[in-house]
């Protein structure tokens, strides 16, 4: 691992894992913020995924995703499992930033700066962890790995094709 990343996982979990104690702490608080989206949002998942047992009340939704941002952000930091880490912390920063900083609706100019900074703090957040979960740390990703498959197989597909096209050509002049 390079020093880079040694470094930046750890800064880039932070917020998660402080922002994740935080909202376990104030869960009601934050639920109350978080009931205009929770009502708009569940019953979306609900259409999406009408097998799974999705939780309804904001309490739970808000102590689901700040436990998320907790274990995701430790395992981002010690560099366990990072690009899913980072994929789970970008899903889980989706409804905390819509939820929480909402400046289009303040009305007071103070407030609506200071939650437009939020967003758009929590906009550079979602930035760095998608490159966090598209970080291969070097080596080549399943894209990658795909395509070479897919072409060593149409190599080895021509290469065996030739060889039968000459072993029947072969046969058919003994035949002759």
């Amino acid at each position: 691992m390079t020093i880079s990343r040694l470094l930046a996982r750890p800064m880039l979990a932070s917020m998660f894992v402080v922002g994740g104690v935080n909202a376990l702490r104030d869960a009601e608080g934050r639920a109350r913020a978080a009931a205009p989206v929770t009502e708009k949002l569940v019953p979306l998942a609900e259409r999406v995924l009408p097998q799974a047992p999705i939780p309804t009340e904001p309490v739970t939704l808000v102590r689901i995703n700040a436990l998320a941002q907790v274990g995701a952000g430790l395992l981002l930091a010690s560099g366990r499992a990072p690009r899913l880490s980072a994929t789970v912390l970008a899903a889980s920063l989706v409804p905390t930033t819509a939820a929480g900083h909402r400046f289009w609706e303040e009305t007071d100019p103070a407030q609506r700066a200071n939650q437009k900074v939020h967003f758009f703090k929590n906009v550079s957040m979602l930035g760095g962890l998608i490159i966090a979960a598209g970080d291969t740390e070097g080596k080549p990703g399943v894209v990658w790995r795909t395509r070479r498959a897919a072409r060593d197989a149409r190599r080895e597909a021509k290469h065996l094709a030739a060889t039968a096209r000459r072993e029947a050509k072969l046969a058919a002049a003994q035949l002759s």
